[in-house]
């Protein structure tokens, strides 16, 4: 066994290079309590079982996705829920793209809540892996399973090997478990910022966004019965390969315009003095004309107007503007830049209507 613990256990590969066994793997059903989520399917595949769920009524028309969307407090465009609604329709992945703070990763949340169904989310990051993202084995739980038949005596070598390489001690992260959902309604997967992922894992990507299945090599290929609904975002903080962009259905999310900022500043914050927010709206609208190093998203006015209500603002002025600029703008260059005199002249013109 000792044989046996040292060939077989070995630490999980990167993408792309898969870890081979010694003895072939044949794809097999899950077996024991709480592993429903496996099944043998056709030729060699691996399938989740769930229940097929409809969608609510509410998300059968675009104007109805809109409507769903405004109730959750998410002011959408109609661009943006005809996009979400050929998703839906179509069954494709959704790349959405646009500055940081625009709402993109709020899309996911919200059509979850529409849908009532699960938001599984796989935050990327430069490295990430298919241990991270997909699944990988649990190798404590595997040599303890070892052990154990090593004590009753039960050592045949290719019953072990087999066992202990199946659905029971594999450890699934957020890819596989969007598969695999068997809460009877389709989840919301939500691979967030892609942008920031290495292009190897964009590669990988491929299968799961064309096919909705995924191959682990000891087991087989796991196929989603009922496809996850996929939404990715991106900063563009480089460009997404075109394989995956081919793969999804595009949308760009831009900056909102003052009347859909003031809006959305309303569904928010309800209980916000009608003239502060459209003073804050219009001094945001007037930062987005400057040349900064980052501009304020919607996500950085709501955080201001909020801060704003928090310490009884009743309305705007330059005393409160500059000590909660750190608030709104991130980067220092950018907050000395804008403080004192040209904050006051910012208000000035936001006040008058308009620029000067």
């Amino acid at each position: 066994m000792a044989r046996l613990t040292a060939h077989f256990l070995v630490p999980a590969t990167p993408i792309g290079r898969w870890h081979e066994t010694a003895q072939a793997r044949t794809p097999r059903p899950a077996g024991g309590s709480g592993a429903a989520a496996l099944a043998l399917g056709s030729r060699g595949t691996l399938a989740a079982v769930t229940q097929t769920s409809s969608r609510p009524d509410s998300t059968r028309t675009i104007d109805g996705i809109a409507a769903a969307f405004a109730e959750h407090d998410y002011v959408s465009d109609r661009a943006l829920a005809t996009v979400i609604f050929l998703g839906l329709e179509l069954g494709r992945p959704i790349l959405l793209e646009g500055e940081a703070g625009v709402g993109k990763t709020e899309v996911a949340k919200v059509l979850s809540s529409v849908l009532g169904s699960r938001l599984i989310r796989l935050q990327c990051y430069e490295g990430l892996d298919v241990t991270t993202a997909v699944y990988e084995w649990n190798y404590p739980r595997q040599m303890l399973e070892i052990r154990l038949r090593e004590a009753r005596g039960e050592g045949n070598q290719e019953s072990t090997v087999h066992d202990i390489f199946g659905p029971d001690f594999l450890i699934k992260r957020p890819l596989l478990q969007a598969l695999e959902s068997t809460d009877g309604a389709a989840p919301v997967l939500l691979i967030d910022e892609i942008d920031r992922a290495d292009e190897e894992f964009e590669a990988y990507l491929l299968e799961i966004l064309s096919d909705f299945q995924v191959t682990v090599p000891e087991i087989g290929t796991i196929r989603a019965a009922q496809p996850p609904r996929v939404i990715l975002t991106s900063n563009r903080t480089r460009e997404v390969h075109d394989a995956l962009k081919r793969r999804c259905l595009y949308h760009w999310i831009d900056y909102p315009t003052m009347d859909k900022e003031y809006a959305i500043v309303q569904a928010r914050l309800p209980g916000m003095d009608a003239r502060l927010a459209r003073q804050v709206v219009g001094f945001v609208q007037r930062l987005r004309q400057t040349e900064l190093t980052k501009l304020p998203g919607v996500a950085e006015t709501l955080d201001w107007a909020s801060a704003l209500m928090a310490l009884g603002a009743p309305h705007l002025s330059p005393e409160i503007i500059d000590p909660t600029l750190g608030v709104l703008l991130k980067y220092q260059e950018d907050v000395r830049a804008i403080r004192g005199d040209r904050a006051a002249a910012y208000l000035a013109e936001v006040e008058a209507g308009g620029p000067a």
